[in-house]
């Protein structure tokens, strides 16, 4: 397929720069009232694609099955349509706080330093990104704290943005990790932090509770810089209500990096090369999920990056097998696919490798009409979006 076929006009205004929230009113005694909002990660808007039916829900109906128009799906409606021994495959990387701001020495210009990965713990070593580059060269130090206790030194040009920094730090390991990750804040995508008002100023300011937001309640192995959005709308109440019904749980850890927000350059996606990410799947999950299928019941991918990786472990019995290593899989249509039947995904950028690998799924005709009907019925796009099942019926 060609980029261009992904591409549509998305509103700015349609970009989710919060996750979704509710609006509470407090009415005193008095008459005064108090108006504040309760992030609500379960209760976005969700809407459901048939892929077999070719047909599309938006609406909760009514007692005789009839769409009651304007009363949208929201997230916790997901689980009406799964039933008891159905397997949910979430990804449990845990996003850790990779954005830091540092000076340059002598000058002390404003540096953005975005950790990648730890690259060798006992030398303090880390593959980074750095902004704006053309400042940043092989001997410089950066500072990132007021004492001045906290220092990097460049010791390696890797790309054009892309520098190895060691730092300068004499403690154990896990001290200097916490330490670090102290001065950074949440790894949020540049749309978001980036974003402008209609004067052109900077109107989405972060926050303290931007590190919890953009985490998954279910994270556990750190290593990812952004966040597998999918999953951002499971809350522990919900997960909890999951359980009740029967619902299995497995996990996998892809630790998701920047390469899904690349820019493609071709425009024939045959050729664009992906980033390598992180990935394990443990025997464990292999045996939740195989049983599931072997048991002849539906396994849901939350998400792309769990699409990625069990598309990636694969075998050619349909069945997932352990996996360490790494994977650059990139999937686009048309793709067969070998595991999962059922996905959840959000609503994502035009031209982007999620839209390409959601269309995958769900049949390119399918999704862009729902990514339509999705622009003209307000739902919001990106990390902090409203959500999108995809079924196999």
């Amino acid at each position: 397929m060609k980029l261009s076929q992904f591409k549509f006009r998305l509103p700015e205004e349609q970009i989710a720069l919060y996750p979704h929230a509710s609006e509470h009113v407090i009415t005193r005694p008095d008459g005064s009232t108090t108006t504040f909002n309760v992030t609500r990660r379960d209760e976005c808007k969700l809407m459901v694609l048939h892929r077999k039916s070719q047909t599309i829900d938006m609406f909760k109906k009514d007692e005789e099955g009839n769409p009651i128009e304007g009363d949208f799906l929201d997230f916790r409606n997901v689980l009406d349509y799964f039933d008891e021994g159905d397997t949910f495959v979430f990804n449990d990387t845990q996003v850790f706080p990779a954005r830091l701001y540092g000076t340059k020495e002598k000058t002390d210009a404003k540096i953005e330093v975005f950790l990648l990965r730890e690259l060798n713990p006992e030398m303090r070593l880390w593959d980074v990104l750095v902004e704006p580059a053309r400042k940043i060269r092989i001997g410089n130090k950066l500072f990132f704290d007021e004492s001045g206790s906290m220092v990097a030194e460049v010791i390696d040009n890797t790309t054009s943005r892309g520098r190895t920094l060691r730092f300068l730090y004499d403690c154990p390991h896990d001290e200097f990790k916490r330490e670090l990750f102290a001065l950074g804040a949440a790894p949020l995508p540049r749309y978001i932090i980036d974003h402008v008002d209609a004067d052109g100023n900077p109107d989405r300011p972060t926050r303290p509770e931007d590190m919890e937001d953009f985490q998954t309640v279910f994270a556990k192995n750190e290593g990812a810089v952004t966040a597998p959005a999918a999953g951002l709308h499971f809350s522990r109440e919900m997960l909890k209500r999951m359980e009740i019904r029967g619902f299995n749980f497995a996990y996998i850890t892809l630790h998701c990096a920047l390469g899904n927000f690349h820019d493609i350059e071709v425009e024939d996606l045959t050729k664009h090369k992906m980033d390598s990410e992180e990935m394990h799947i443990n025997a464990e999950a292999c045996r939740i999920v195989n049983d599931t299928k072997q048991a002849g019941r539906r396994v849901c991918a939350v998400g792309t990056s769990v699409i990625k990786a069990t598309e990636t472990a694969v075998g050619t019995d349909g069945l997932l097998k352990e996996y360490d290593g790494w994977t650059n899989k990139f999937i686009f249509p048309p793709y067969e696919f070998g595991l999962a039947d059922t996905m959840i995904a959000n609503f994502y950028h035009p031209m982007s490798t999620l839209l390409m690998s959601t269309a995958a799924f769900g049949g390119y005709d399918l999704v862009m009409e729902a990514y339509d009907l999705a622009v003209k019925n307000d739902y919001k796009f990106g990390c902090f979006g409203d959500a999108l099942l995809i079924l196999d019926d």
